[in-house]
């Protein structure tokens, strides 16, 4: 069984769109619970929550990463980073039981992609991500490191990994919008 996320409901056939890899794909997990995280996207969440104006493709925001054992982490870069991504935000996710898979590696932990379109098999409504989230927690599923449990050494990778992507996001700026909104360290560059 594979698994999809996607804030729109009604779909029976799982078309390829362009994303992170400049390529016509579907993106699906072989587990529930690493989708999860793709019902929220904090760039365009916030850019929309605060009104600012912004046509064509919404910058990817994604903080996670995966355990040596496989299981999903998501980092918190921020204060209550997993609670204003996903609180309140409901979504649906799709099961597919026939997908024909691409060889290419995308290098995603029990992550598979699909350049043909896909029959959906079945769909389940999330009512609240966040809670969600909280019950994959809960079950051992994913892990989350929240901000106020990062040590020094992270939070000062975090400061330099973010000054670096605000500098090389001249050309993106819902992301940069989001960025100096959520990172107050920011405002000191122009």
């Amino acid at each position: 069984m594979y698994f999809h996320a996607s804030n729109t409901g009604g779909i029976e056939i799982l078309e390829p769109r362009v994303s992170n890899h400049n390529k016509p794909l579907i993106y699906f997990s072989e587990k529930r619970e690493n989708v999860l995280v793709y019902l929220s996207n904090a760039v365009e969440k916030f850019c929309r929550e605060t009104e600012f104006n912004h046509k064509g493709k919404w910058h990817k925001w994604a903080s996670y990463g995966f355990e040596p054992d496989g299981i999903l982490r998501y980092d918190e870069y921020y204060p209550n980073a997993l609670w204003d991504t996903y609180k309140g935000v409901s979504g649906y996710i799709y099961s597919a039981e026939n997908v024909i898979i691409n060889e290419d590696s995308i290098n995603i932990s029990n992550a598979v992609t699909s350049s043909l379109p896909v029959k959906v098999t079945g769909v389940e409504f999330v009512e609240d991500a966040y809670e969600e989230i909280l019950k994959a927690e809960e079950a051992g599923l994913i892990k989350i490191r929240r901000f106020e449990d990062m040590s020094e050494n992270v939070l000062l990778w975090i400061e330099k990994t973010i000054k670096a992507e605000y500098e090389n996001a001249e050309n993106e700026p819902d992301y940069r919008h989001f960025l100096k909104g959520k990172f107050g360290f920011l405002e000191k560059m122009a």
